[in-house]
C-alpha cells in the first residue's frame, strides 16, 4: 500500500485563508512546517520524556521569547535562526541542557512561501546543530499592514543537571568576567541590512547556539556563578543587571573590549555605544578567580567560544555600579541603556 502524499503548496504567497482552519492551511502546515520539524504526532500538544528528567534533583528550565527582527533575513541569519539560537541560550546560560522548543508564527497576508521555507529550514539546521527538538506550534495570518511580514514566539524546555545553580546573585568580588567573543556585532549587522545610513560594512551577526560552549565551560569550571546572552542592551545592560542582583561593583577594562574596526568606526560615526549594542551568541561569565583560566581554555576550545577574553572584574564597591576604566587610566560609569539604541533588533 502507498503512503499517503503530502499536499503540494498551489499559492506563492501566503492568504488569508491559510489562516482559517481548512485545507488551505493543513497544505502550509504540513507542506512547510511538519514536513521540516518532523513532530512526533499531529495532537494539541507534545508529549515529552526523557532519561534525564529521572535524575535525582534535576529541574526543568522553561523560557519563552518573541522575534520581530527587522529585516527578516540579514548577513548571518534570519528570524528563524534567532527564534532558535534566543531561546536555546536563554535556557544554556541559567545551566540547562536544552532539549524541546515550541514555535509559534504571526504570518502577515502575502509574505512568500518561499520567505517562509527558508526560514524553517534555517530553524531545522539551528535546531539540529544545537540538539534540540522543535515539538509543537502554530501558526495565524493576519491581514496585510497587521504586522511585517512574520513574528515568531518560541518556548523552550531544558532539564538542569543535579547540583548546578547558576545565579547571578551568587556572584563574589575578585569573579572574573569573561565574554566568549565579539561585541556588537548583531547590531551592527542589521544596522547596515537597513541601509537607513547609507553606511557599509561586510558584518555578519553572530547568531549562534551557546549550549555546547556552555557544556563545556561547567565541566572545566564547574564554580561558574552566572551567566547571561547579552541581547538587547548588550553587555552593558547585562552587567548591571547582575551587579545589582549580587549588590557587587564590576569595573571592565576598555583595552580588552573585543571589537572589530568596523564595529568601533560606525559607532563613533553614528555616535553609538558598543557596549550597548546587541548580540545574539555572545554571553557574560563570572568565574572565581582560580577558574577563570579553565573556562577561557574550554571556551576557546569551541567554535563559539574562540575569541573569549577576560574583560573585567567584579570587587566591593558601590553595590549594581559597573565602570569602564580607559587606557588612560580614567573611569566612566557604564549606566543601564534609557530607551533603545535601535528598535527591532531581535
Amino acid at each position: 500500500m502507498n503512503a499517503p502524499t503530502r499536499p503540494r503548496m498551489r499559492d506563492t504567497r501566503i492568504t488569508l485563508a491559510h489562516g482559517g482552519g481548512g485545507k488551505a492551511m493543513r497544505e502550509l502546515i504540513e507542506t512547510v512546517f511538519t514536513s521540516a520539524f518532523e513532530p512526533a504526532s499531529m495532537e494539541d500538544q507534545a508529549r515529552l520524556t526523557d532519561a534525564a528528567l529521572a535524575q535525582p534533583g534535576a529541574r526543568l528550565a522553561f523560557t519563552t521569547d518573541s522575534f520581530v527582527v527587522d529585516p527578516v533575513e540579514f548577513p548571518g541569519g534570519d528570524i528563524g535562526t534567532l527564534a532558535v539560537c534566543g531561546t536555546v541560550n536563554d535556557l544554556a546560560v541559567g545551566g540547562a541542557r536544552p532539549l524541546w522548543l515550541s514555535a509559534a508564527f504571526i504570518i502577515e497576508e502575502g509574505t512568500e512561501i518561499a520567505l517562509l521555507e527558508r526560514l524553517v529550514a534555517s530553524m531545522k539546521a539551528e535546531a539540529r546543530a544545537a540538539g534540540v527538538r522543535i515539538v509543537t506550534g502554530d501558526t495565524k495570518v493576519v491581514g496585510r499592514g497587521c504586522a511585517d511580514k512574520v513574528f515568531i514566539t518560541t518556548a523552550g524546555i531544558g532539564v538542569i543537571p543535579p547540583g548546578r545553580d547558576l545565579r547571578a546573585d551568587a556572584i563574589r568580588p575578585g569573579d572574573v568576567v569573561l565574554v566568549n567573543g565579539l561585541l556588537g556585532d548583531h547590531g551592527t549587522a542589521i544596522l547596515t541590512a537597513r541601509g537607513d545610513m547609507a553606511l557599509s560594512a561586510d558584518i555578519r551577526s553572530d547568531c549562534q547556539g551557546l549550549g555546547h560552549l556552555m557544556e563545556a565551560v561547567l565541566a572545566a569550571a564547574p564554580g561558574v556563578r552566572a551567566a547571561r546572552d547579552a541581547t538587547r542592551g548588550g553587555i552593558a545592560s547585562a552587567l548591571n543587571e547582575m551587579a545589582e542582583a549580587a549588590g557587587v561593583a564590576v569595573e571592565l577594562d576598555e583595552t580588552a573590549l573585543p571589537l572589530r574596526a568596523e564595529v568601533r568606526g560606525m559607532c563613533e560615526i553614528l555616535g553609538l555605544d558598543p557596549l550597548y549594542l546587541a548580540n545574539e551568541g555572545t554571553l557574560v561569565l563570572f568565574v572565581p578567580e582560580d577558574q577563570a583560566a579553565a573556562a577561557l581554555s574550554a571556551m576557546r576550545a569551541t567554535p563559539a567560544g574562540r575569541e573569549a577574553v577576560a574583560i573585567g572584574h567584579a570587587h566591593a564597591g558601590i553595590a549594581g555600579r559597573v565602570t569602564l576604566r580607559s587606557a588612560f587610566g580614567g573611569a566612566r560609569i557604564v549606566d543601564m541603556l534609557v530607551g533603545e539604541q535601535l528598535p527591532r533588533i531581535c
